[in-house]
C-alpha cells in the first residue's frame, strides 16, 4: 500500500512538473501559476524559476518514493520537508487569486498531500 501511495504522489507530481516545463518553454500558461500574475507567457526570469520548481517537484517525488522503499534511498531524509512543501503549496494554491490555478492545482495538491501522509504514517 505504501508503495502505491508513493507512486500516486509521483504520478500526480508529474502534472505540475509538465506544466512548469511547458511554462519554461514559453507556453502561455501563466494564469496557472504564480497567482495568475502573468496571464500569458512568463517573463524570462520566471521561466527559469519554473525550471527550478520542476526540479524541486521531481526531488520531492523522489523523496516520497524513497521513503516507501522505491528509488534513490539517500533522498528518504528529505521526505518530511517534501511533505511540508506539499502542504504549503496546497495552502498557497487554495488561496491563489487565480481561479484557474485554484481549480486545477488545489485538488491535485490535496491528493498529493494525502498520498504523502499515507506514506509517512505507514
Amino acid at each position: 500500500m505504501t508503495q502505491s501511495l508513493a507512486f500516486a504522489y509521483a504520478g500526480l507530481a508529474a502534472l505540475p512538473v509538465l506544466m512548469h516545463l511547458a511554462n519554461a518553454a514559453g507556453a502561455p500558461l501563466g494564469r496557472l501559476t504564480v497567482g495568475g500574475r502573468f496571464p500569458g507567457r512568463l517573463p524570462p526570469a520566471w521561466r527559469a524559476l519554473a525550471l527550478v520548481q520542476a526540479a524541486l517537484l521531481c526531488a520531492m517525488a523522489g523523496a516520497v518514493l524513497a521513503r516507501a522503499g522505491v528509488g534513490v534511498l539517500p533522498l528518504a531524509p528529505l521526505f518530511w520537508p517534501a511533505l511540508a512543501l506539499t502542504i504549503l503549496s496546497l495552502a498557497a494554491n487554495a488561496a491563489s487569486p487565480s481561479r484557474p490555478e485554484r481549480l486545477l492545482w488545489t485538488p491535485i495538491l490535496f491528493l498529493m498531500a494525502a498520498a504523502a501522509l499515507g506514506v509517512g504514517l505507514s
